[in-house]
């Protein structure tokens, strides 16, 4: 069955010399006997990335009934062709605290796409890793002219916690706003 037989010699003196070849896949042949015919579609790596291959029959009239299944998803999968992996980076929280995740492309050919965005300050960003959020409230320009800035505390949730200092008068300060900072040209005797 699903075979084809070949006696290259028909004399009678010639015993056992005939061929037996499989219809389904030529290469396979025995001589004197019949051949193993089988058809393993899972040979011709028909499954993509990410997937396992298995084909319950193996006959060779036996065409696309091979499964291919998502290795990171068990119950996504497909009958003769690849299946389409789904590979969420974000579903495994890769980002830190106060940070939020995207991953802009699920196909499980993409990796490492995901972004990190710092929560407090949305400019702060990396794909495939977490950013070093910090937010240095003194950058911004944050206390007026004649005043020096300082921002103990960098975290991104900490907020308006800077202190501004007057440059000619150190005692002077103020913490989340410009410091009242007074310029008495007189008190230096000018005149």
């Amino acid at each position: 069955a699903n075979q084809t037989c070949n006696d290259p010699d028909t004399k009678y003196s010639s015993h056992l010399d005939y061929v037996c070849t499989c219809t389904a896949d030529k290469t396979i042949t025995k001589t004197g006997g019949q051949p193993t015919c089988v058809k393993n579609e899972c040979d011709a790596s028909r499954c993509g990335s990410g997937q396992t291959c298995k084909d319950p029959n193996t006959s060779p009239l036996s065409i696309k009934d091979f499964t291919c299944t998502c290795d990171n998803d068990p119950a996504t999968k497909a009958t003769g062709t690849s299946a389409t992996c789904v590979l969420d980076e974000c579903k495994s929280n890769p980002c830190g605290a106060n940070q939020t995740c995207n991953d802009p492309d699920t196909k499980y050919s993409s990796h490492l796409d995901y972004v990190c965005t710092c929560t407090a300050d949305k400019t702060i960003t990396k794909t495939g890793g977490q950013p070093t959020c910090v937010k240095n409230e003194c950058v911004a320009s944050s206390c007026g002219a004649g005043q020096t800035c300082n921002d103990p505390n960098t975290s991104p949730n900490s907020i308006k916690d800077f202190t501004c200092t007057c440059d000619n008068d150190p005692a002077t300060k103020a913490t989340g706003s410009w410091a009242t900072c007074v310029l008495d040209e007189c008190k230096s005797n000018p005149c």
